[in-house]
């Protein structure tokens, strides 16, 4: 059984659970996605995180009555080697976190560097990264969980099989600085940076869990299993 601890501080967490569970689907693992909203849940027995998109001021400020975000950074400090995703505001985290410590990603990034909401928009991602094909094709799950909430919806143009690229959806997007990025570039938008790898940190400012394409959910879910640490 993998555990993988998904933050719920904001923004499309339940499409990212959705996107897991359909991807663990593909890859045939048992996994177990673990809801994350205080620090005291935050421990030794997850084998990956997810940092999810949404506003990365807000996420900020909805982790200090519980101590989530430093929780988080403390579990990224001590298990160096278990894979971590960030997408959007979560790529935010990784690279810009608060005070005094280091950044988990060399790639300098500023906020909402696309504009306003209305500048939101889809394009073709290329991507380079090396990822397990999808063992069987799972269908998009819409089911409520206990707080009746859903997943959003995933429209046809969403499709796993396209004939290049990949579905990239920026939503109030921030912008990687290409010329300051130090790590592994794994994706790009016209010869821009739009997604990095740094050693088993990906940071990516678009919102693969709005796509059937769980290409890079496939991928922590590999990473996972392979840093996942024996049974005593």
């Amino acid at each position: 059984m993998v555990r993988i601890g998904l933050a719920m501080l904001q923004g499309a967490r339940h499409e990212h659970i959705e996107a897991l569970q359909g991807a663990a689907a593909e890859l045939s693992v048992d996994l177990e996605v673990v809801e994350l909203r205080r620090g005291d849940q935050v421990d030794a027995t997850l084998d990956a995180l997810v940092l999810p998109g949404g506003e990365s001021t807000a996420m900020r400020k909805a982790s200090e009555s519980e101590a989530l975000l430093p929780a988080l950074y403390a579990w990224m400090d001590e298990h160096e080697s278990r894979p971590v995703l960030g997408t959007c505001a979560g790529a935010i985290l990784l690279s810009a976190p608060d005070g005094e410590r280091t950044p988990y990603i060399a790639a300098p990034i500023a906020r909402n560097a696309w504009g306003r909401q209305r500048q939101s928009f889809e394009a073709e991602v290329e991507v380079d990264l090396i990822v397990p094909e999808a063992g069987i094709t799972t269908n998009h799950v819409a089911d409520p969980d206990r707080f009746n909430h859903r997943p959003l919806p995933v429209g046809p143009n969403a499709s796993p099989v396209r004939a290049s690229g990949y579905p990239g959806v920026f939503i109030r997007a921030p912008r990687f600085e290409t010329d300051t990025v130090e790590c592994e570039v794994i994706a790009t938008l016209e010869h821009e940076t739009v997604g990095v790898l740094d050693g088993c940190r990906l940071a990516l400012t678009f919102h693969p869990e709005l796509t059937l394409d769980r290409r890079f959910h496939r991928w922590l879910i590999a990473n996972a299993v392979r840093t996942h640490p024996d049974e005593p």
